[in-house]
């Protein structure tokens, strides 16, 4: 318990860990008695009101005269907060807090924690689209899924600054950049690895969206239902479609078309596997654990995969199996979420700095392509003679990760033209 106390008694202290600051000296703004000189009225009236009849006439000066290029909101409802669950945007602030300040520190980018008392879907889009103006692009975070995967898909399509879904995108990058360097050394190639994806949610959904594109052929995501595959019958026979009842999608029932689940049961699990992940781990190279839930994977699960197997248990706090039980078992390359254990699989690794790129290149829309890009070029950071069981990925804070990513979306994006 000593750290959750310590951890309570920095916050008590601190109050919060984020401030708002000027970027002009106070000396600057007042007159100083000696020259009698000051800025007063240029940042603000009468002087500041050429700048805005500027921008009313010229809305893209935005980005020029205000900090709109370089702030980023933070949208969260509270109702996927961690491993905590439903605890509500009060809770969710002090998360969200600390994201800031990762933004702040790994990509020198202003972040501001929004943590909305509403859960309706509806209302949730409303308020971003209202505070576009104020933003040069917007973070998702800790939103229910699927309410969150349709918030996302919707905002991306009628906002015209990017809409990023850190558990969606920034989970699917770093998880992908993991997986190469981890097939590098257990010498397997992409096209021949099975893949079982644990946990449908926002970031097996990313992580399977971006795996598929990547060129992986076989893939296999289980939910709580067990193997996701075409003929399953909650996929196909709704009783309901309001996706806004939020105690019958608590309690796992079918009350609607999970349209992303339709569309992975399109793309995945070619022969119709059905069954328990006990049943479909079996003779797989890679575990991806994205279900939220700890020690969902056992010993003898992993011992009936293939020789040399890739265990990511990515729950937090509590990842689906323990590294030292995995490692028992035989697995050869094992990840989690957590920083107190190697090849940590974090979606911070990333998310700096892909709105850093976001925000200097005016990028509008992100895709799966972007995502491979930023995954390649974080991959290709770990020398091949540094290359181990225990270190496939960069460290959180390696500063090579931030030019890195900035330069492989760059190219991607030239590369497609006015395409972006």
């Amino acid at each position: 318990m000593t750290r959750d106390k310590d951890a309570a008694e920095l916050h008590k202290m601190l109050k919060g860990k984020i401030e708002i600051c000027s970027r002009i000296p106070s000396s600057k703004i007042f007159e100083d008695e000696a020259t009698n000189k000051g800025i007063l009225d240029l940042i603000y009236t009468p002087g500041v009101a050429y700048v805005a009849e500027q921008i009313f006439h010229d809305k893209e000066l935005v980005y020029d005269y205000t900090s709109k290029w370089n702030n980023v909101a933070i949208v969260c409802d509270g109702t996927r907060v961690l491993g905590l669950g439903n605890v509500g945007p009060e809770s969710a602030l002090t998360v969200m807090e600390g994201k800031s300040i990762l933004f702040k520190i790994l990509g020198s980018i202003n972040a501001y924690p929004l943590c909305i008392a509403t859960q309706s879907k509806e209302e949730i889009i409303k308020f971003v689209k209202l505070i576009e103006p104020n933003f040069g692009a917007i973070n998702i975070e800790d939103i229910e899924s699927p309410k969150v995967l349709e918030i996302v898909e919707i905002l991306q399509k009628e906002m015209s600054i990017p809409v990023f879904h850190d558990d969606q995108h920034g989970t699917a990058a770093i998880t992908l950049a993991a997986l190469i360097n981890a097939l590098k050394i257990v010498n397997k190639r992409i096209e021949k690895s099975k893949i079982i994806i644990a946990g449908a949610g926002s970031a097996g959904y990313g992580i399977f969206k971006v795996l598929y594109r990547a060129g992986f052929k076989e893939i296999i995501v289980v939910d709580k239902k067990g193997a996701i595959y075409k003929d399953r019958e909650d996929l196909n026979n709704p009783i309901s479609t309001n996706i806004n009842n939020k105690d019958e999608i608590q309690k796992g029932t079918s009350t609607y078309i999970n349209s992303f689940k339709t569309e992975i049961a399109s793309k995945t699990n070619l022969e119709n596997m059905s069954g328990s992940l006990e049943n479909v781990i079996q003779n797989a190279d890679v575990f991806i654990g994205t279900t939220g839930s700890g020690k969902i994977l056992d010993v003898e699960m992993i011992k009936s995969m293939n020789n040399d197997p890739v265990v990511f248990a990515l729950s937090n706090p509590n990842p689906e199996i323990l590294p030292e039980n995995a490692k028992s078992a035989g697995a050869k390359i094992i990840a989690t979420g957590r920083s107190d254990y190697p090849n940590q699989i974090n979606n911070a690794v990333v998310f700096p700095s892909i709105f850093r790129a976001l925000l200097d290149l005016r990028i509008k829309n992100i895709d799966e392509n972007i995502l491979i890009a930023v995954a390649q070029s974080i991959a290709d950071l770990v020398d091949p003679k540094h290359l181990k069981e225990d270190y496939i990925i960069p460290k959180i804070n390696d500063p090579r990760i931030l030019p890195i990513v900035t330069k492989s979306i760059k190219e991607y994006i030239l590369s497609q033209g006015d395409n972006q």
